[in-house]
């Protein structure tokens, strides 16, 4: 028998999934938060925190926006109906700032990376996206270094 999930268990808002990745392996210039088209089972599967955003990307279609190849689990608890777990979800954002993505990802070597997942104080799913280019491996050692510091420097000062 499956174990039965406390009503606790559910996460009403706050974080679902993180991009842990997308600031070191992209310089990110600018971030958007855009809602989500997604179906029952897609937001129940969410509340129980069953989603991955690691190896999913922005993708232009008909002047409109889809997050590709973001995962979320099958529900546990569906009746006859599912959802496909990798599939082309609907970003929702306004007029201009579909306009202003577009145009950036236009640019040879942008991308539409999802930073975060999250419900919101209302609710309702959201995608922090931010649209960058690809870091080199200079641009990683970099961040690695500044990183390290960073840490080392908070170290020296605690004591």
């Amino acid at each position: 028998m499956a174990k039965k999930e406390k009503k606790s268990d559910f996460i009403s808002t706050g974080l679902v999934a993180q991009n842990r990745r997308a600031h070191f392996d992209y310089a990110i210039n600018e971030k958007f938060e855009a809602g989500l088209v997604l179906t029952g089972t897609e937001v129940k599967s969410l509340r129980q925190g069953h989603a991955n955003i690691n190896d999913a990307y922005g993708i232009i279609e008909a002047d409109e926006l889809y997050m590709s190849n973001m995962f979320i689990a099958a529900y546990d608890n569906q009746g006859y109906a599912s959802h496909p777990e990798r599939r082309h979800r609907k970003l929702l954002l306004h007029h201009r700032e579909i306009v202003k993505i577009m145009t950036a990802l236009s640019r040879k070597g942008a991308t539409l990376v999802p930073i975060k997942l999250y419900f919101d104080r209302h609710g309702r799913a959201k995608l922090e996206i931010g649209w960058g280019t690809g870091k080199k491996l200079y641009d990683k050692r970099e961040t690695m270094k500044d990183r390290d510091w960073n840490r080392e420097k908070a170290r020296i000062m605690a004591h």
